[in-house]
């Protein structure tokens, strides 16, 4: 992407990490990611609270500690990347450096101290590559994304995945910390100006910046929300309103006391609440989605060909951590393919998570047999997967667990309970059992199946193999079989053919 300076190699890079520095006005932070692909996976992330914009509006310059703290950084974070091996490195700056008077020479220091390219960029460009960051996790999003910085906010409209209007506000709690009277009256006065976002009516709100998802993991612990996992959790408008107006008018000291708030952002949060509440009521939107993907991941995704920003994001992250876990004779695809006769009424939404289950059906072969039930579900629940809610994580880690064994009560209740209702819960361990007869069909050389078919006909659930594979249908296969017709409420029926036949569609 034009505007974005990266140092060494350019391209697509799927194959090489890749690094992006990004110089905030609260923090510098080094993110290296696996691959610029469709959904990179960080292997290192490193953050250093700067304050960079601190006393910005008073000075019109950089926090002379923070300029200090911030060189030191970047000189680690130059030396970190050259030891890892990334000669690909983006590294650009927000809100404070492009405005602060002195933002040229703290740009000429890093350059010559660390050997980086720190580029300001416009405002404009920081809230199309933060949209860019929820377009990558949220294809077709609609509504309105915030992404709230130390001393900015962009505030972009989408429309069904379409950037539309947006806007840079110069207001954030680095600025104003406390949301008290005068933050109150900045924040009217920004948000004034921005007629068009009452068209978000009836969208969603996603959320982007540290401080939202402070906010949101505050509300899973004053909740007993069972998975601490912030990106896509979502919560009503009417229950975002009511709980960001009760954070906003709490003092500091009882906000150290709130579960889920850190030291550091006890400042950022009455803040964040204030401004979330008001956004809510300016957009009318209907619920409220948290975001771990924003900028970086943006000016990752910038850079793409249009054919891989448009790969579904589940099953591409899913596809890599297949390829990484998995044998070599795992194929997802095939034993997706050999089930769906099974799920004749089944919506696109169940088949597109059942797809992915399938995909990581080996993820956990091997580990000890005793543990893979539980590795496996807390693994898919807590995996930074994109393109997926948290009751579409629960189905793919129920899928999965049962595709070795019963998922334990206790399990299920702390875990799934809240997030999968009985039917979708059903759903999801036929898809492991039939993953599981497939493994035992085929002896795990996935391909087999494609000599074979599941089906169901009426009532019943047929299992057609060639006539020279009825020796292989031992005990363990029929036991496994029926298992799979009882979850379906189905009668089980082997079937045997000829060669020279057909397998019935």
């Amino acid at each position: 992407m034009t505007g974005i300076l990266t140092r060494g190699r350019t391209g697509d890079g799927g194959d090489k990490p890749v690094a992006v520095i990004d110089v905030g006005s609260n923090s510098v932070r080094l993110v290296v990611f696996d691959g610029a692909k469709r959904v990179p996976i960080p292997v290192f992330n490193e953050k250093v609270v700067c304050g960079l914009g601190r006393g910005l509006d008073a000075t019109g310059r950089l926090h002379p500690k923070g300029f200090s703290m911030a060189v030191q950084s970047l000189q680690r974070f130059a030396a970190l990347t050259d030891a890892m091996g990334v000669d690909d490195i983006t590294v650009f700056a927000t809100a404070a450096v492009r405005e602060a008077a002195d933002g040229p020479q703290f740009v000429a220091e890093v350059a010559k101290k660390c050997g980086l390219a720190v580029r300001p960029i416009p405002g404009e460009e920081e809230a199309k590559l933060a949209a860019f960051g929820i377009l990558s996790a949220f294809p077709g999003a609609d509504g309105v994304m915030g992404d709230l910085g130390g001393a900015s906010v962009e505030i972009v409209r989408l429309r069904q995945g379409i950037i539309a209007q947006q806007a840079t506000l110069a207001m954030g709690p680095i600025r104003s910390p406390a949301a008290g009277p005068e933050a109150k009256q900045t924040i009217e006065r920004h948000l004034a100006g921005l007629d068009w976002l009452e068209n978000a009516r009836g969208g969603t709100f996603y959320a982007v910046g540290g401080s939202w998802r402070a906010l949101a993991r505050v509300h899973m612990n004053h909740t007993g929300y069972p998975l601490l996992v912030t990106h896509n959790y979502v919560i009503s408008a009417a229950e975002a309103l009511n709980f960001s107006a009760m954070i906003a008018n709490l003092s500091a000291r009882s906000l150290h006391d709130v579960s889920g708030i850190s030291r550091k952002r006890v400042e950022s949060v009455p803040f964040a609440a204030y401004l979330l509440k008001r956004l809510i009521e300016e957009t009318g939107v209907a619920n409220v989605t948290f975001s771990a993907s924003g900028v970086r991941e943006g000016s990752l995704f910038a850079r793409l060909p249009q054919a891989v920003r448009d790969e579904d994001p589940l099953i591409a992250a899913s596809r890599d951590l297949a390829w990484m876990t998995g044998r070599a004779t795992a194929d997802g695809d095939t034993l997706y393919d050999w089930m769906t006769p099974m799920f004749p009424d089944e919506g696109e939404r169940e088949a597109r998570l059942r797809r992915a289950a399938c995909l990581l059906a080996d993820l956990e072969w091997s580990e000890h047999p005793d543990y893979r039930v539980e590795h496996a579900l807390l693994r898919i629940l807590r995996y930074p997967l994109v393109g997926v809610d948290h009751p579409g994580r629960a189905f793919m880690g129920l899928a999965v667990a049962s595709r070795h064994s019963r998922v334990r009560k206790t399990l299920h209740d702390r875990f799934l309970r809240r997030l999968l209702d009985d039917r979708e819960a059903g759903r999801a361990r036929a898809t492991g059992l039939a993953m599981r007869l497939g493994y035992t069909v085929s002896g795990g050389v996935i391909s087999l199946l494609e000599q074979t078919a599941l089906r169901r006909v009426k009532d019943d659930l047929v299992l057609q193999l060639p006539e020279h594979a009825d020796v292989l249908v031992g005990d363990v296969v029929q036991r496994r079989f029926k298992a799979l017709a009882k979850a379906l409420e189905c009668t089980p029926r082997v079937e045997y053919f000829k060669a020279a036949e057909r397998i019935s569609a």
